[in-house]
């Protein structure tokens, strides 16, 4: 006999009470073992349910990389995308019983692949009779419950966010999203849901958002004077007692916003960016928190809440649909209401299981619209170019994105009072596999270049302030001594520090010495052949992560703002492409900086 629902709760309720007759008689002491106090020797009344998360989709649906025009690859073969989800969400429910299963997502959804991109700016989801956006699409078909905002969401502005919004068949959550004027929640705050018991009484399941405060200043052109995002643990504190009195037996938290309790923007902003441990521990009620933003893989991590010594589990499912959260409670029913006995998690990996052909075939079109779109020739390139060695060696494809800044910071300010100023710019190597072939160029080559949806920005900087800011960068590189062998695969990334947060600068000439302590790294800084004057003045092209504080680079955030604009460097970049026709390398590439130590080049 299938298993459907009715069929499951008559069959769970008749085993039930056999069981109760049964241990009237034959074992009355095993019962009251439990210590429930239920008297009379009834076991006590039980009811498990899971619940699933994701996080970080950003914007992948297919296991596909439009950069590379092929199937997602990485070291560890992950796999990425709602479609693979889609086939281990489906096995769970139909272990479980689809009525005793939620599905959460934890944020960061509409931006990071040429998908989203195509549905937000080429083919907007804003337009008069536009499209439904393919990650409201997907979700929808997945039937996700919830998902908590993410600092991204806001990278198109908000009327693309509020259009996205309006097509998801469930609310965005944001507790801490709130309206500039009113100092009232934005979005939803919250969602309860309702898990049917073969037991007469439901589980009231209340599902709180956070999202990351951090928006207010990478986003701040976009939601500035309109929103305001405080700290999670201060939102928290505020709505979880209210859900509690409501009568929610079971609290958990949406954060998008990772668990190690640091920030990128050191004292900019007096709310921690990385809070979701924090709100474990200070707000007491919590019984899991599903964690986003840090693009990090946590199985299962317990954190003690400070007040009440009870253990709130915590749990990320990586990034991009690689891993699918399972939350599994056990309650019981105690003194009239549902008390969870035991939290737990683990993740599933989405690289076990093939596509959900229901998900692929729902937006093949979609998919096939945006590989023509990334596969257009905007040019021609001389020379094959690669970021491969890009982390230790000035390389002619990151020179391209400085000189594209530079240039387009020139011509902003030329005929202005700061045209006469030396412009420096600044670049990070986002991705070790993007190229430039020989030969043509197309859009997913240019993109590939600057994955992020950053803007241009122009900063005024002293030449003390600058080389504060070279010396800042260069922590990135693991000290070296005079002699040690020196291993690319373990020469960069210190403390942990990711690629897109060391900076390259070009305008200048100087030398990283590894062999020297943080701080005192910056050899032979000089401007035009001549030692930098500490006073002189540069412009610096800066990207707009950068100038509002991403990274926590110094003096960059409180620098005067010369310029901005609010176009896309990477569409700069293919704009600037398809105007000169041909990208000949030795035309800018130059080498400005290399790693020495005590004067001899490393490479």
């Amino acid at each position: 006999m299938p298993l459907n629902r009715r069929t499951f709760l008559g069959a769970s309720a008749a085993a039930g009470a056999g069981v109760a007759i049964a241990g009237g008689s034959a074992a009355p002491a095993a019962a009251h073992g439990h210590g429930h106090g239920h008297g009379h020797g009834r076991p006590p009344k039980r009811y498990s349910f899971t619940v699933m998360g994701t996080t970080d989709l950003h914007g992948n649906v297919f296991n596909w990389d439009y950069f590379t025009d092929k199937e997602f690859d990485d070291k560890a073969h992950n796999d990425v995308g709602l479609a693979k989800i889609s086939t281990l969400v489906d096995r769970v429910r139909e272990e479980k019983g689809r009525g005793n299963t939620l599905l959460i997502d934890a944020g960061d959804t509409i931006q990071g692949t040429q998908l989203s991109y195509y549905y937000a700016k080429v083919d907007p989801i804003t337009a008069r009779r536009g499209p439904v956006h393919p990650m409201a699409q997907a979700m929808n078909a997945i039937g996700y419950d919830a998902a908590a905002l993410g600092n991204h969401e806001f990278n198109y502005g908000i009327p693309v966010l509020r259009k996205f919004e309006e097509q998801c068949d469930f609310p965005l959550l944001g507790a801490n999203a709130l309206d500039a004027k009113s100092l009232r929640p934005a979005f939803a705050p919250y969602v309860i849901k309702r898990m049917r018991t073969p037991h007469g009484r439901d589980v009231k399941v209340a599902i709180l958002g956070l999202t990351n405060p951090g928006i207010a200043i990478w986003d701040k052109a976009n939601v500035g004077g309109k929103m305001v995002f405080p700290g999670l643990e201060e939102q928290a504190a505020k709505f979880v007692p209210r859900l509690r009195s409501m009568g929610a037996d079971v609290v958990i938290v949406s954060a998008h916003s990772g668990s190690s309790g640091t920030s990128s923007y050191g004292d900019q902003l007096p709310y921690v960016e990385n809070a979701a441990g924090l709100v474990a521990e200070q707000v007491p009620g919590i019984d899991a928190i599903l964690v986003g933003h840090a693009h990090q893989e946590i199985p299962e991590y317990f954190v003690e809440n400070k007040r009440t010594g009870k253990k709130v589990v915590l749990s990320e499912p990586l990034k991009w649909g690689q891993r699918l959260t399972l939350f599994d409670f056990d309650l019981v029913w105690e003194k009239g209401r549902w008390v969870v006995e035991k939290a737990g998690s683990r993740v599933l990996n989405s690289n076990t299981v093939e596509e959900d052909p229901k998900i692929t075939g729902l937006l093949a079109d979609e998919h096939e619209k945006v590989v023509a779109y990334v596969n257009q020739v905007i040019g021609t390139s001389t020379a094959a170019m690669t970021t491969a060695e890009a982390a230790w060696k000035d390389e002619p494809i990151i020179d391209l994105i400085n000189v594209v800044q530079a240039e387009t910071v020139k011509a902003a300010l030329a005929g202005g009072e700061y045209a006469a100023l030396p412009v420096l710019s600044q670049a990070s190597c986002f991705s070790r596999t993007a190229q430039i072939p020989a030969g043509d160029v197309t859009i997913k080559d240019a993109a590939g270049l600057y994955p992020f949806e950053n803007t241009l920005e122009a900063r005024l900087l002293t030449g003390a302030q600058l080389r504060d800011y070279l010396e800042f960068s260069a922590r990135y590189y693991v000290q070296t001594p005079v002699g040690a062998p020196v291993d690319t695969a373990k020469l960069t990334n210190a403390d942990n520090t990711p690629d897109y947060n060391y900076d390259a600068v070009s305008g200048l000439t100087y030398e990283i010495d590894i062999a020297k302590p943080n701080g005192s790294r910056i050899v032979n800084l000089a401007f035009e052949g001549k030692p930098v004057d500490p006073a002189a003045q540069f412009v610096l092209a800066v990207n707009n992560y950068r100038a509002s504080g991403g990274g926590n680079f110094p003096h960059v955030a409180g620098a005067k703002q010369l310029w901005a604009n609010s176009e896309e460097i990477r569409n700069t970049i293919i704009a600037w492409v398809q105007a000169k026709g041909s990208v000949d390398s030795a035309q800018f590439a130059s080498v400005d900086w290399r790693l020495t130590r005590e004067g001899t080049p490393v490479f």
